[in-house]
């Protein structure tokens, strides 16, 4: 009796060690596809459109942004773009070194004005910028953010937002992101871990 239950314990495990191999298998065959979805899941962005201003979201740090709303503008759909500025750069705002750093690029300074917050996080940016928009009489704004976090700023704005302002999210791409070739990099990793962090975060904000 014990050989015939050891000999039936041993088939199930091998059972489940087949199954659990099979799994495994199919989902690195299929890695190209979910991971794929992971990173396109990240975007939500739209086209521009005319309206009445451009922001431009802090926390880049390499021009990306800042310069895709230079585009905008120089496309006739906004007249001008609000560039916040948390601090923390050395006790620098980012708006003082992303202004210039786009005037250099050969933008024109009018284009620009500049806003400095103390916000460190994306819902207590949403409140601000609204805050002054609506100050400020704007209906309709396009918010250009890195493209990876286009998902998440929408979320946040339709939160946190009052509603009077209507946003549209523009993308700006990151050449250390692409939704479809993410896993290939080891800094297109970090962004993707991070993002989804912060995601996750942001549902207990």
């Amino acid at each position: 009796m014990a050989t015939h239950e050891n000999t039936g314990g041993g088939r199930r495990w091998l059972r489940r060690t087949v199954v659990a191999a099979l799994l495994a298998l199919a989902i690195y065959a299929s890695r190209g596809t979910w991971l794929t979805w992971m990173g396109e899941y990240l975007v939500d962005a739209e086209e521009p459109q005319p309206a009445g201003i451009v922001v431009v979201l802090g926390g880049d740090g390499y021009g990306h942004r800042i310069m895709k709303a230079v585009e905008i503008v120089r496309a006739g759909f906004a007249p001008k773009i609000l560039v916040d500025g948390p601090g923390g750069y050395y006790g620098v705002s980012e708006s003082d070194l992303a202004i210039p750093f786009a005037v250099k690029h050969g933008a024109p300074p009018e284009y620009f004005e500049p806003f400095p917050i103390t916000a460190r996080a994306t819902f207590t940016e949403a409140q601000a910028v609204d805050e002054e928009l609506q100050k400020r009489g704007i209906r309709k704004a396009l918010v250009v953010t890195s493209n990876f976090h286009t998902r998440r700023a929408r979320r946040t704005f339709e939160r946190y937002g009052s509603g009077k302002v209507e946003y549209h999210f523009i993308a700006a791409p990151n050449p250390d992101f692409s939704p479809t070739g993410w896993w290939h990099t080891r800094e297109g990793k970090k962004i993707v871990v991070l993002e989804y962090l912060k995601t996750i975060n942001s549902w207990f904000e």
